[in-house]
């Protein structure tokens, strides 16, 4: 039976969306227990407008609907995360996050979401100059980049200097993620991957 939230004095309890795939926060909104019930039966996003003072299924307008793949607790029950597979944007203002103001300098942890958006702008609109749309454009040189890393990697780890192993990771890690997005894939799925072989 799922855990039911401490809702607050208002009935509400907090829930951050988070993309399940990238971890990036999209937004933060409010769930009553009826929002919670819709969103457990129709496995998308219902929330609690706290301005409209009504219930509100995410994208039902827009048709950015949030597809819910695990809904987690905190500690005390008295907040949410829903992790989701977004269809478009979670700001009403068109922003993918609601938090796009501010220090927007990407994380570590960002860093591959930024890059896999990047592959995709360039797979969309392949710009003059764009080393990354010249790979798109020549599959097999891409696999060849990637062992050509890979040795690079390898020959590094073997005696050269920590920045060096930094420099040569981040090579392989971009070329596999072109590599992926090539063929419709991204680094998700490999982790998806990792995640299958842990059981």
């Amino acid at each position: 039976m799922d855990l039911q939230p401490k809702f607050d004095e208002n009935g509400l309890v907090p829930c951050v969306v988070q993309d399940a795939r990238t971890g990036e926060v999209l937004t933060l909104a409010y769930m009553n227990e009826e929002a919670l019930t819709r969103t457990r039966e129709t496995g998308e996003t219902h929330f609690w407008s706290r301005s409209r003072q009504e219930l509100w299924h995410k994208g039902e307008t827009s048709g950015n609907v949030q597809k819910v793949r695990r809904l987690r607790y905190d500690c005390d029950a008295d907040a949410l995360v829903a992790l989701v597979d977004p269809a478009g944007p979670a700001c009403h203002t068109g922003e993918r996050s609601c938090f796009y103001r501010g220090d927007m300098e990407p994380t570590a942890a960002e860093a591959l979401a930024t890059l896999e958006r990047t592959i995709d702008e360039r797979k969309a609109s392949a710009s003059a100059g764009s080393y990354t749309a010249e790979l798109l454009a020549d599959p097999p040189r891409i696999g060849d980049k990637v062992r050509e890393e890979a040795d690079e990697v390898a020959r590094a780890a073997e005696g050269e200097s920590d920045q060096r192993m930094r420099e040569e990771s981040a090579d392989v890690l971009y070329h596999l993620a072109v590599l992926l997005a090539s063929r419709g894939l991204s680094l998700a799925d490999a982790f998806e991957e990792l995640n299958a072989r842990r059981r």
